[in-house]
């Protein structure tokens, strides 16, 4: 079973990237950043770090503080799906994007997911507890996990909640199996030194 989501978009500018409804843990920090302080210190800024293939001089104010916008995104999507995937291991599948271009002819990252297996491991409660937990850990590894993350985290709970169950229930079947093996041997063994003894 896979968990489906979307990044929250930092504001309307980027509404139009966001993604839904595909299997993911998902969501970046929805915090802007202050860009440099002159329209010059932007341009020289966006350069350096981009090597876009468009003329930055030719960018107006708006312009420019839009590509600040659209670069730090980036940045924090990056990281946050970095982080659920270094954490999900092997239960974590590949990273993807959504891009837009920026006033620079640059694609930015303006979401992304990752999509994350949260199935229960098949009559084996306690590997499905240890899978839980890494599930749970995963959702929550970025620095500000969304409100899909934290949802996965819960899912992961409530699965691992079950599987706990389900182990208790299996330890007590076993308990009250050997209890009545027991119980039969000694009646047995009752049963025969009460026959030699007659």
């Amino acid at each position: 079973m896979m968990i489906s989501g979307a990044i929250p978009p930092i504001n309307s500018v980027y509404s139009s990237a966001v993604s839904a409804g595909k299997p993911v843990v998902a969501g970046a920090s929805e915090s802007g950043s202050a860009g440099p302080s002159s329209e010059q210190d932007q341009a020289s800024s966006v350069r350096k770090s981009t090597g876009a293939p468009g003329n930055v001089q030719a960018l107006d104010e708006a312009q420019l503080r839009e590509l600040t916008e659209l670069k730090a995104r980036d940045r924090e999507v990056r990281a946050h799906e970095a982080a659920h995937k270094a954490v999900g291991g092997q239960h974590a599948g590949a990273i993807s994007y959504d891009y837009q271009r920026g006033p620079d002819g640059a694609r930015y990252a303006v979401g992304g997911e990752v999509s994350i297996d949260i199935s229960p491991v098949q009559g084996d409660p306690k590997a499905t507890i240890e899978k839980m937990r890494v599930v749970r850990a995963a959702a929550m590894a970025p620095a500000e996990p969304s409100s899909q993350d934290r949802a996965v985290a819960a899912e992961a709970t409530q699965i691992m909640l079950q599987a706990q169950t389900d182990l208790y229930r299996q330890a007590s079947d076993t308990y009250q199996s050997v209890s009545k093996m027991n119980d039969s041997d000694t009646k047995s063994g009752r049963s025969s030194s009460h026959s030699v003894m007659a």
